[in-house]
């Protein structure tokens, strides 16, 4: 069973209707795969805390998953986004958690109904599609963000007032090896993330991109290594493996006079700072001109942060932290470091790199 995506074209609410400021937002998930579900699960969550939202529905073209996870969450179960807006209009909101290559479809139907959604990571299937989506928001004026969840991690909330100018990043981010999300490169699938928080804090355009990559236990690239560097001049080193003995997500970034490292996973922050401008939490070292501070993080699920910031921009009509064209600006670095390391491939030999096609993107 597929994905249904005509829209009734009665079902459009009039652009003029606002939110009031204590009016619960209705809101849906279409795709409930596993991650998917998390955002069920946040949204269920959230109105629980008194947050003013609804879950009303779950959509997923496998009626049992829809059903199952319509029962956890107390809500309705649809195998088709033009069912759920045909017999409840008021939903207003959305999270696109479908297969990738669903973005575009699923979005369009969505906005067309007057819905606003938060498209999942990656934005869309190819730069054209990213495109067709930025012209059909604009279009319809609809607020979308893009789900890049790491923007969320309080440890990256917190470095960002640390930021002076940054000139040199070191990204790890590691994982052991899962039979999920192997018909996607591991640049697509692990490596976006880091590639979308140096984007915003290097800010600057990229200059040059090197990359790497080799396919171990799929068919796609398993582990990638990725040099760029910014017209700022600033470089950025990155490692991301999907068949690591360990976890690991770690960023760690030089600028004058300061060191800083960031752990994702743990949400820590340390600062190593030369000269007296620590922070008042700093302690001593053994080298005295070295000042360690450890900045305060307030703990929170990603998550929780992506929903809630969404509902925002949705309540508001403000542009969400992670915009269509920050999302739009990811996937263009990912697929041109997949070209390169295709283009890296065919100087090498003699691994065959004829996989490395615009990817068939699909998550689970």
């Amino acid at each position: 069973m597929r994905l249904q995506f005509l829209v009734p074209r009665g079902n459009q609410p009039a652009e003029s209707s606002h939110l009031q400021a204590n009016n619960p937002i209705s809101v849906a998930v279409v795709g409930v795969g596993v991650f998917g579900r998390n955002h069920a699960r946040v949204y269920k969550e959230l109105e629980q805390q008194g947050e003013p939202v609804r879950l009303v529905g779950v959509v997923d073209p496998n009626l049992d998953r829809a059903d199952a996870v319509g029962r956890e969450f107390g809500c309705r179960a649809f195998g088709s986004v033009e069912q759920m807006l045909t017999t409840h209009s008021e939903i207003r909101a959305a999270s696109v958690a479908a297969p990738t290559v669903h973005h575009l479809d699923v979005a369009r139907a969505l906005m067309n109904g007057g819905v606003d959604v938060l498209i999942e990571k990656p934005l869309a299937a190819s730069l054209g599609e990213a495109d067709e989506l930025v012209q059909l928001a604009a279009a319809r004026k609809r607020i979308v963000q893009v789900g890049h969840l790491e923007r969320f991690n309080p440890a990256v909330r917190a470095t960002i007032p640390l930021l002076t100018h940054p000139m040199f990043f070191e990204v790890h981010r590691l994982s052991v090896f899962t039979p999920r999300s192997l018909d996607v490169d591991v640049v697509l699938d692990l490596m976006i993330h880091d590639l979308d928080i140096v984007l915003s804090f290097a800010n600057s355009p990229v200059k040059e991109v090197r990359a790497v990559g080799l396919p171990i236990l799929s068919g796609k690239v398993d582990i990638a290594n990725v040099r760029l560097e910014f017209e700022s001049g600033c470089v950025a080193n990155f490692t991301a493996s999907r068949v690591s003995t360990e976890r690991v997500r770690k960023l760690r970034f030089f600028q004058p006079r300061q060191y800083v490292s960031v752990d994702y996973g743990r949400q820590e922050v340390l600062v190593f700072t030369v000269g007296e401008d620590g922070s008042a939490a700093s302690t001593p070292t053994v080298n005295p001109q070295i000042k360690v501070g450890k900045p305060p993080v307030t703990s929170e699920e990603p998550l929780h942060a992506e929903l809630r910031s969404f509902l925002h921009a949705v309540r508001e009509r403000s542009t969400p932290v992670v915009s269509l064209e920050d999302g739009r600006r990811a996937l263009a670095l990912a697929l041109e470091i997949l070209g390169a390391i295709r283009e890296h491939g065919k100087k090498v030999g003699p691994v065959s790199y004829t996989h490395l096609t615009l990817p068939t993107i699909l998550r689970v």
